[in-house]
C-alpha cells in the first residue's frame, strides 16, 4: 500500500503521508518521497506544497529503528569502520531532502502530530512549519538510543536555533511541545485547530506571489550558508535585476506607479501567525 498520496488543490500540491500503525518512516518511504518530489517537480500548475500526515496525531513519528537496527547488524557483521575523512555518500533521503531546499517551490510542514527523528528532519528541511497544539513529542532524540540525527538534523536545527539550544536538545535527547517549537524558533505558528487549513491558508498567498521571485528569494536564503558573504550579495543584486526585467515585476511596479495598489498586499490584513 502506498505511504505517500498527493492532491492538488488549485495551486497548491499535499503530500499526505500514511504508514499504520506506527506511522513509521522506512526504505519505502523514502522511495515514495522521491517519487513524490519528482511528480509536484515537474507539474507547473504546482506552485506551493504541503507535507502533513494522514493519520490522526502523528506526521511522521520518526523512522523505523527495526530496519536501523537491521542495516546495524548487517554493516557490524562486515567488519565496517567509517571515518569522517572517507564520508558516506548520500542516499535517497538525504537527497530528497536537499531537493527540498533546493527546488523553487516553497514547502510547507504542517505537522499535525508527533514528529520526531527522521520526521522532524523531513519538517526542518521545509521552508515554512506550522505546528498543531496538542501533547506531540516533536524533536531529534536518537541520542537515547546511542545514535544521532543522519539525515541533516544536526546541521539544520542549529542553522535554525542555535549551536546552545541544539547541544541542549541534542545532546540531552529532548523533545518539545508544539508550543515551544513556535517559542525557539522551529515553527511559525502554533494552531488550536485544522492545522493543514491554516497550511492551505499560508500556501494560497505563497501561491499569489510571483513564482519567480518565489523562487529567487527561497535560492537567495536556503543557500547562503554555502556562499563566502560577497558572492551572496552579487547573487542577490543579479536576482533583483533578473525580477525587474520580468513580466510580473513589471505589471506589479507599473501598478504601483499608477497608484493602482500598495507594496502591502491587502491579502494579509486578516493574516496572523500567531
Amino acid at each position: 500500500m502506498a505511504q505517500l498520496t498527493i492532491d492538488r488543490r488549485d495551486n497548491i500540491g499535499i503530500i499526505r503521508f500514511s504508514n499504520p500503525p506506527y506511522g513509521y518512516m522506512d526504505g519505502e518511504t523514502e522511495s515514495e518521497l522521491d517519487a513524490a518530489l519528482t511528480a509536484v517537480e515537474g507539474d507547473p500548475e504546482i506552485r506551493a506544497v504541503i507535507f502533513t500526515g494522514a493519520e490522526k496525531s502523528v506526521f511522521i513519528r520518526h523512522y523505523d529503528v527495526s530496519a536501523l537496527y537491521e542495516r546495524s547488524k548487517a554493516m557490524a557483521d562486515r567488519g565496517l569502520k567509517f571515518d569522517p575523512a572517507r564520508p558516506v555518500p548520500e542516499s535517497t533521503i538525504h537527497k530528497c531532502y536537499r531537493r527540498i531546499e533546493g527546488m523553487s517551490k516553497p514547502f510547507i510542514a504542517a505537522i499535525n502530530g508527533t514528529a520526531m527523528g527522521g520526521g522532524f528532519e523531513l519538517a526542518l528541511a521545509c521552508d515554512i512549519r506550522i505546528v498543531k497544539d496538542g501533547p506531540y513529542d516533536l524533536g531529534l532524540p536518537e541520542v537515547n538510543l546511542g545514535i544521532l540525527p543522519g539525515a541533516g538534523g544536526t546541521q539544520r536545527l542549529t542553522r535554525l536555533v542555535g549551536k546552545a539550544k541544539a547541544l541542549e536538545l541534542m545532546l540531552l535527547g529532548r523533545t518539545v511541545t508544539p508550543r515551544e517549537a513556535v517559542d525557539l524558533g522551529l515553527a511559525s505558528v502554533c494552531v488550536d485547530g485544522d492545522v493543514l487549513d491554516k497550511a492551505m491558508e499560508v500556501a494560497s498567498l505563497l501561491a499569489s506571489r510571483s513564482s519567480r521571485a518565489v523562487g529567487h528569494i527561497k535560492d537567495l536564503i536556503q543557500g547562503i550558508d554555502d556562499r563566502p558573504v560577497e558572492e551572496g550579495f552579487a547573487r542577490e543584486r543579479t536576482l533583483f535585476c533578473d525580477l525587474m526585467v520580468d513580466e510580473r515585476g513589471l505589471e506589479e511596479m507599473g501598478k504601483m506607479a499608477a497608484r493602482e495598489r500598495d507594496i502591502k498586499d491587502p491579502a494579509l490584513a486578516k493574516f496572523k501567525t500567531n
